[in-house]
């Protein structure tokens, strides 16, 4: 198709650039700007020496495609020590972030027209990677508390090639239970389903909730998790994805042309995140977890009745009628049907911000209710 002369890819104008995006960088700069799932901790001490000490050390050039030996192997003793999975160093790919592992595995596996089932309200990257793979999507839409329904998930997976699950969620912050976990991998293995496991927020899990690995329970997934969000390192853009040896075999040639390896700085930050201390994200998790409640019990407060999450670190209201109001009075979140159009009544706001920042929000929110 010609755009002002020039040609450009039909698939590739069918894709929208990310809500998210869109309304973080029009923030005014006096707004309290609760857009980007950012965490405001600083990478951890141990972490950011491992990687200055591999700069200093020379180890500035291409790594193997798959990624250090070594990060591998710690990756797989992570999977098997916190997530129950038996995956060898050679199952894992490292890659620049949990976005190009999503990427290269919906690429390794969509044919054009095959169908790709995620969730309505879900994250924004599910729906334009499967355009890009020339999928067709089938969003699933969630129940009234924003959790997966068991047999609305397994009739949408008729016929599916792929079903992308992600717990705890982004953006409604649903930690879905292994029960339900376990019902979508058993009948997506009979169906002949890959399910792709986005896991990046599993450390992000409060109260009774848990985190349970999809591979727990059948052999036809591609886990995805990445640094970003446990350590605090969005900005080292590394993650990994690990699976079968006939799915991995696969996703290195398409990893291999876009992205060749993932920096070599990143993947010995990552060594030493992954064997090093943990308490950091012990820390974290603890203060996610004040803050939600922080946000939580403000918002109900003022009127406004909507789940509590469970886990990761967004608030997902139904405040979307007063979206406008919210702006003009310097509170900016991302409206809901950035995520899928059965999102539209609500607005997601990341708490990973400081507590004078939220509890400022809550008040510049109160200022609108009382009006």
């Amino acid at each position: 198709m010609k755009m002002n002369g020039y040609n450009i890819s039909e698939r590739v104008l069918s894709v929208e650039l990310s809500g998210i995006r869109k309304f973080f960088q029009a923030a005014s700069p006096n707004s309290v700007n609760l857009t980007l799932g950012q965490p405001d901790f600083d990478t951890p001490q141990h972490i950011k020496d491992a990687a200055i000490h591999a700069i200093q050390s020379g180890y500035c050039g291409y790594t193997f495609n798959a990624g250090l030996p070594e990060l591998r192997l710690a990756i797989s003793d992570k999977l098997d020590r916190e997530n129950s999975l038996s995956y060898t160093s050679d199952q894992v790919i490292v890659t620049a972030g949990a976005g190009e592992a999503l990427y290269i595995a919906l690429q390794s596996l969509v044919n054009p027209g095959d169908t790709v089932v995620y969730t309505d309200p879900g994250f924004v990257s599910y729906a334009e990677c499967t355009k890009l793979a020339s999928g067709r999507g089938r969003p699933l839409s969630l129940s009234s508390d924003l959790c997966i329904d068991i047999e609305q998930a397994k009739e949408a997976m008729d016929g599916a090639r792929v079903f992308v699950l992600n717990s705890p969620s982004n953006p409604t912050g649903t930690v879905e239970p292994a029960e339900t976990i376990r019902a979508i991998v058993e009948y997506a293995d009979d169906k002949g389903v890959c399910v792709i496991s986005d896991e990046v927020y599993e450390h992000f899990v409060y109260g009774d909730a848990k985190h349970v690995s999809a591979a727990q329970f059948g052999d036809n997934v591609l886990t995805i998790n990445a640094t970003s969000k446990t350590y605090a390192m969005t900005g080292w853009r590394l993650g990994f994805v690990a699976g079968p040896s006939e799915y991995i075999d696969q996703c290195i040639k398409v990893h291999q042309y876009c992205q060749t390896c993932a920096t070599s700085i990143s993947q010995y930050a990552a060594l030493a995140a992954y064997t090093g201390d943990q308490s950091c994200v012990t820390h974290m998790k603890d203060v996610y977890e004040r803050r939600r409640d922080l946000v939580y019990d403000g918002l109900t407060r003022l009127g406004f009745t909507f789940k509590r999450p469970e886990g990761a670190f967004y608030a997902f209201a139904p405040m979307a009628s007063l979206f406008s109001k919210l702006v003009d009075a310097g509170v900016v979140g991302v409206p809901g049907d950035a995520f899928g159009k059965c999102g539209a009544p609500y607005v997601r706001f990341s708490y990973a911000a400081a507590d004078e920042v939220l509890s400022e929000a809550i008040r510049r929110i109160g200022t609108i209710v009382s009006d």
